[in-house]
Formats: C-alpha cells, structure tokens, sequence
C-alpha cells in the first residue's frame, strides 16, 4: 500500500509539473491545468481509493484500460512518446492483486524512466502467456537504470511477494528494457510441517508481518524489543525457508496461517535468562 501511494503521489506531482513546465501553456492556463490535476487527483482518491481492493478480479483489457488512464497525464505535456500495446488475450480474468501490482509496477516503472535524460520513447506492452503474465517495459534512452533504482521504488519487492521475477537490462546507449513476470496460477504452498515448526512467538510475528508491520512496529504491538523482533524474524525466514519478509508473508497468507495466542502476550523468559522489562 506504501508502494502504491507513493507511486501515485509521484505521477500527480509529474503530471502537475509537466503542465507547469510545458512552454505551450501560458502561466495562467499552465496553473488552472495543474490545479485540476490535482483536485482530479483528489476526487479519485477519495471516490476510488479503495475500489482496487473491493473487486477480486478485472478482465486484462479492463486493467489495461485503467493503466492507460494512470500513465497518460505523465507525457500530456511531454516530447516522450508513449507506446501502449494491450494484451491480445482481452478477455481473460485477472486476480485483483495482479492487475494492480502490474499497474502500479508500470507507472513506477514509467516514472522512473522518465527521470531519465534523452528520452524519446517508452513502450510499455502486457503479455499473457498461459499461467504466466508477462510485463515489458523498454526505453530509448542511456541505458543506465540499475538494479537500486527498482528496489528504491520498492517494485522488486512487490513482484517477489507474488511469487514473480523482475529483471533489468540496461545498455549503455541503447536503452533499458524491465520485464516483470508474474504467475497468474497460485505457486504450490509449503508443507504445514514448515509452519508446524514455529513457536506461538514465531507464529505471532509471522502474522504481523502479513500486515506489513516493521520491526519497530511489532515490537509495540508484542511489548518486545526490537533486538527480540529480528531474532524472531530470521527464525521465521529460516525455519520457512525463504529469504525475504514479503516471501514469508506470502506463504501465511497461502497457508491462511492464524496466530496463537493474543498479541499482547509477553514472550515466556528463558529458563536462566533476566526477565525482558
């Protein structure tokens, strides 16, 4: 949710500038133009905010459509050239959590590309293949993203709590492409004995960190340390087998994983150790 706030506060702050800066504007048309950017912005925040996470599936060209309405005020007053190719299978139905993430991971994606110099042209094409949904994004500028300003955006992460890869190829010269490829069939979930192996402790703090909680955060809600949190969380990852607190989260919600016991139980001491005050 972080991610996707941020990424829309990103595009209506680019889409106000693009007017303000536009030179085929006049200042006072330049600013009644922003000023509806933003109160349009306003209006679908408040009247839509949630309607992403009410339906529980679109069709692909309905997704596409609605990513077309997301991307276009980014180049309004823009010289970058933004080339759409929708998906050919239109028809086909798509998880709420996909068609969002592949939304929000073009528009972030998008932005940052345009934070680029030299840029002409952006594609940006959705493939569905079978059980797999792919997502292509291609510039023609330097050729120097890198890997950090994807994780910056906290795109790898949303791709990697879906089970999916995202990869980045840059050519000096020539451009960079960022293909993301997402499954649309839920991926097999772990044997119940991985989660057998983990204590009340271990399950609680599993269950915060399908809320999104951050360690300061569990800490608060468990009356832990912050030092306690992170030993439970590499417990977790470890015992899961899995390398990132959004792959762990992923597998409670596969599992529909419950705490248990009450989050406002202490931990139990162990035997020789100071109680944690």
């Amino acid at each position: 949710m972080i991610a996707e706030l941020t990424g829309a506060h990103t595009a209506v702050l680019t889409a106000m500038l693009g007017a303000l800066r536009s030179r085929s504007l006049d200042d006072a048309t330049a600013r009644r133009t922003a000023t509806d950017i933003a109160v349009s912005a306003l209006i679908e925040l408040r009247a839509t905010g949630d309607l992403d996470r009410v339906l529980s599936e679109e069709t692909a060209g309905e997704a596409f459509a609605r990513l077309t309405e997301r991307l276009n005020p980014l180049i309004r007053y823009s010289d970058v050239v933004l080339e759409l190719i929708p998906p050919r299978r239109e028809h086909q139905l798509l998880p709420s959590d996909i068609a969002n993430s592949a939304r929000e991971l073009a528009r972030g994606t998008v932005l940052i590309m345009l934070e680029q110099q030299g840029i002409a042209r952006i594609r940006v094409a959705w493939h569905i293949q079978d059980a797999m949904f792919r997502i292509d994004l291609r510039d023609d500028g330097p050729g120097a993203l890198t890997p950090d300003a994807l994780a910056m955006h906290r795109l790898s992460d949303r791709v990697s709590s879906l089970g999916g890869t995202l990869s980045l190829d840059a050519v000096p010269g020539w451009g960079s492409t960022v293909t993301a490829m997402l499954p649309l069939a839920a991926s097999p979930a772990p044997p119940s004995s991985a989660l057998d192996s983990l204590n009340p402790r271990e399950l609680q703090v599993l269950e915060c960190l399908t809320h999104g909680y951050r360690n300061r955060q569990i800490a608060e809600q468990l009356h832990i340390s912050e030092h306690t949190v992170k030993f439970h969380v590499a417990n977790v990852l470890g015992k899961l087998s899995v390398s990132s607190r959004g792959e762990a989260a992923a597998v409670a919600r596969n599992l529909k994983v419950t705490i248990a016991q009450p989050l406002d139980v202490p931990d139990q001491p162990r035997p020789g150790a100071a109680p944690h005050r």
